[in-house]
Parts: C-alpha cells; structure tokens; sequence
C-alpha cells in the first residue's frame, strides 16, 4: 500500500480564528436581518420608500400564494419565501432570528453581532496587512490574473477537478477572488449601509447617505449584500463536500490539512 501523503501546516491560527467567528456572525447577522426584512419587505431607491411608493423589490404573498417581484417580473414562491410553513411573511420563522415575529428582538441581535463582525474583520485585515498574509496567500500573482489562467481555473472546477499534490497547498485563484471579494467588497460594504440606515449614525455623519445615494439605497445594497454573502456560504458549503469534508474541516480546526493524491501519469498506449 502506498504510503499517505504527509500532513502540512497550513491554515494559521489567526485565519481559523476569523473564519469560524466571521462565520458565526453573518449566519446571526443574516437569519436576524431576514427578521427585520419582514417587518417591511420591500426595497426602494433613492431617499424614500414607503407603502404607498413603488419598489423595485417585493417578496409578498397572496393569502396561500406567496411570489417575488423585482420590477415587472413576478416568480412563484410558495412554500419558499411569502409564503411558507403555513405564515404569511417573506422569510419563513424557520430561517430567521428569533423564530418568531420580534423586531425589537431581532434589531437588538443584528446590531450586537455586526460590532463583533466589524471589530473581527478590521483586525484580520490588519493582520494580514501586517503579517504578509494579504500579499503572499490572498492576492492573485502575475501568472494568476491572466484572462487564460484564470478561465481554466473556471473550467477545472466546473469539472469538479480540483488542485491537488503540492499546487492545494495555497489557495486557487476562484478562491482568492472569492475571499478577496468577501473582505474587502461585502464586509466593508455591508457594515457602511447598516451604518447609513442608522438615524444616530445618519446625524453624526450625514455623508454616508450621500454616499450610497439615500437611505433606502443603502437599505437596497445593503440587501443585496447579504443576498451576496448567502450566496457565497452555499457555494463555499458546496466546495467543502466536494474536495473533502474531514480534510478541509480539520484544517479549518487544527490548522493541518493532508495533500490529496495527484493521479498518476497515463502510459502512452502501445
């Protein structure tokens, strides 16, 4: 039997340590967000939105059918989102935080966890400022940012082929994208708009509606972002099952991670 490949050392203590609260707060901050989403679910743009104005974002319901409209377009959603386990909200109380109608509840929750995203976040991004992280694992290398490289990176993991032997050691160039977006774009992004939607925040710094263009434009963004990370968490859940489970949790725990087998070369045919 051949022997397994070694184990290597390569998730640090520090990207563990944000990445498991990092992943604790956006599932809070998401299943409290959808909570207060239902408290008016409907997005507008510009400075005001209000019932009797016309989003460009509705998920509702009529009696037992619920659907969701973004501008003229209308998608069925029963069972799904307007409604679903037998309530008529946008987000079923199965998904949301508490599990049933409380806004005060939910806003108290959000707020709470968003100082620990936001404090965790600017720490890990000076950490790898400083340490080298951001520079050596995160950023795309030369090679990496050509169009070529990059889609047959595209290709490889829509074929489920994913780096193994020495080139899994680092990261791959979908991830670095993907990690590069979620930290510098989503993180920062999402803690501004929730910042902009704050009257005591909108007083002291009245600069931040500017910005995103009205309060009900960063309420929209804001939406949008969180639409973002969920997103990024199915697709990053979806990675984990397929590369390996235990080895990626395990490295995700204690920081040693064992390289997968590279195939063996193929014999020319005689």
């Amino acid at each position: 039997m051949p022997s397994p490949l070694p184990l290597v050392y390569r998730t640090k203590l520090a990207v563990r340590l944000w990445h498991w609260i990092n992943a604790f707060s956006i599932f809070v901050m998401l299943m409290s967000g959808m909570m207060i989403f239902n408290a008016h679910p409907h997005l507008y743009w510009g400075q005001y939105g209000a019932n009797f104005d016309t989003p460009w974002l509705t998920i509702g319901n009529r009696m037992h059918e619920g659907y969701l409209r973004i501008g003229s377009l209308e998608i069925p959603t029963t069972g799904f989102l307007g409604y679903a386990a037998e309530t008529m909200r946008a987000f079923p109380p199965t998904v949301t935080l508490p599990g049933h109608y409380n806004l005060s509840g939910a806003r108290q929750i959000h707020f709470g966890v968003a100082w620990l995203l936001g404090v965790s976040g600017t720490a890990f991004f000076l950490y790898a400022l400083i340490s080298g992280h951001l520079r050596r694992d995160l950023l795309l290398k030369r090679e990496e940012r050509s169009f070529a490289h990059l889609w047959h990176d595209i290709k490889e993991h829509a074929r489920l082929r994913f780096p193994k032997g020495e080139a899994a050691r680092s990261y791959n160039p979908i991830q670095k994208i993907a990690y590069l977006g979620v930290i510098l774009i989503l993180i920062p992004v999402v803690i501004l708009t929730g910042l902009t939607m704050s009257p005591t925040m909108d007083a002291a710094w009245p600069w931040l509606t500017d910005i995103f263009g009205g309060r009900q434009s960063a309420r929209s963004i804001h939406f949008l972002c969180a639409a973002g990370f969920a997103g990024f968490i199915v697709v990053h859940l979806l990675m984990v099952l397929l590369a390996g489970p235990f080895n990626e949790l395990r490295s995700m725990i204690t920081g040693w991670y064992r390289l997968p087998k590279e195939n063996a070369p193929k014999e020319n045919a005689k």
